[in-house]
């Protein structure tokens, strides 16, 4: 699995936020004297043994500096959230966990995991030395949190450079621009299109509901009600779906699209000229084959006169169960992969944007492309609602755009008022869900 789903993907079961709130907690693995740790590591790499591969060495090297054995288990992300929800549950779990970082703030409304206050903090080296986009992922709103970053991600557009240079086009800076260049891209008789979205994935759906209400300055929650009918959201949700709908730069068969994988081959054997991505998308393309040196990389624009905002915070964070036997071992360990050495080790392998203030970016060997995923990740990001229905947000959200881009792609309508009712739709089953 690709990291640039992951976040959202497992945010879908919130179903065990309430009866988790009742929990003592999880995490009761490893050994009395924090001489072994159990962790359970996402699966980042190309596949559960890649990630063995990967941590291997890294894992060998803490021990070798504390003493400290980890027992490591890699978990898919089709069964990570479930395990972590029972263990929250029954209170029996391993002592360091992976979470996408979306979760945290319904993770941090059970009560289970471990805040990082003043004195855990410094245990990890202080949290001066995280990225404040990055940190402020790590829980509720206004509450100490309880999960810090350890992978980084954004979204940048690509753009094929071989198809704009032929164009005598340059890279858009406003979405009108976008716009435009896509339109005079498209070629729908040749089956060739300015624009590759991934429409009929949810997660990929909710980013972009947003990511667009943001540029709008509007806020998808009041306070922690949600707030999915105002102006800002309703017309953000609007422009997105006419990428398909009225602009038609987008083939309408993307909205089977939903693997997060489909645009990218497009966009890959130059059927697509323009897909938004994260920046782990250099793998993916590589092997559709497409070199690097074929496509450059620039902020998702927003419309003139918006706001300056082109992604979520996305990536993984780490987080510690509060009934952890081994506490001062856990706060070493999340110490040490939180560390700038651990984080340029594993920046490549794992195509992750530092969360640390001062490490390089180790995911590209091309320095704009670097430079422009850093500037959209630390300076034109925000982070996801941080709410406990965040969880039921991205579902009821992302699953209503779906909907949307179905009518579209079997030749219906949607209109401004259509979008409002599916948002208000999605709007009372996040209220239900809480």
């Amino acid at each position: 699995m690709r990291l640039r789903n992951f976040a959202a993907v497992a945010t879908v079961a919130v179903v065990l936020v309430a009866t988790a709130a009742c929990s003592s907690g999880g995490g009761t693995g490893g050994t009395a004297g924090g001489k072994t740790l159990t962790y359970w590591a996402s699966n980042q790499g190309t596949s559960i043994a890649n990630d063995k591969e990967v941590l291997a060495p890294v894992l060998a090297d803490f021990k070798k500096k504390t003493g400290i054995d980890v027992k490591l288990e890699v978990v898919g992300w089709n069964n990570l959230q479930t395990r972590i929800n029972t263990a929250v549950t029954s209170g029996v779990g391993p002592d360091v966990v992976n979470i996408g970082n979306t979760w945290a703030p319904y993770l941090s409304a059970t009560g289970a995991f471990l805040p990082y206050d003043s004195a855990n903090m410094t245990a990890i080296g202080g949290k001066d030395k995280f990225v404040p986009t990055a940190l402020a992922t790590g829980g509720e709103a206004g509450k100490t949190v309880t999960s810090v970053p350890l992978y980084g991600l954004a979204y940048g557009l690509y753009y094929n450079k071989k198809m704009f240079s032929e164009a005598g086009l340059t890279p858009p800076t406003t979405w009108e621009e976008m716009v435009s260049d896509a339109k005079k891209l498209t070629n729908a008789s040749t089956g060739v299109y300015g624009m590759g979205l991934e429409a009929g994935s949810y997660t990929e759906n909710v980013h972009f509901a947003f990511i667009t209400a943001e540029q709008n300055g509007a806020s998808l929650f009041n306070g922690t009600k949600p707030d999915f009918t105002s102006t800002g959201v309703v017309s953000g949700v609007k422009r997105y779906i006419d990428l398909m709908q009225t602009d038609k730069v987008v083939n309408p068969s993307n909205a089977q699209y939903t693997n997060g994988t489909e645009a990218s081959a497009d966009f890959a054997k130059g059927k697509v000229a323009m897909i938004v991505n994260q920046d782990n998308a250099d793998a993916l393309l590589t092997s559709n084959g497409m070199t690097s040196s074929a496509y450059g990389v620039v902020p998702i624009p927003s419309p003139t006169g918006g706001k300056n905002v082109s992604s979520g915070i996305q990536g993984i964070n780490l987080s510690v169960f509060k009934n952890t036997k081994n506490k001062d071992a856990a706060l070493q360990f999340v110490k040490y992969m939180t560390s700038a050495s651990t984080q340029g080790i594993l920046g490549k392998p794992y195509a992750s944007i530092p969360v640390l203030k001062g490490v390089t970016p180790t995911f590209t060997d091309d320095a704009a492309i670097a430079k422009t995923f850093s500037d959209v990740y630390n300076n034109r990001s925000r982070p996801y609602p941080l709410v406990p229905l965040e969880g039921a947000f991205e579902t009821n959200v992302g699953n209503a755009l779906n909907g949307m881009f179905a009518t579209i792609a079997t030749k219906g309508t949607v209109s401004i008022a259509d979008v409002k009712t599916a948002m208000q739709a999605a709007q009372d089953k996040t209220n239900a869900a809480g």
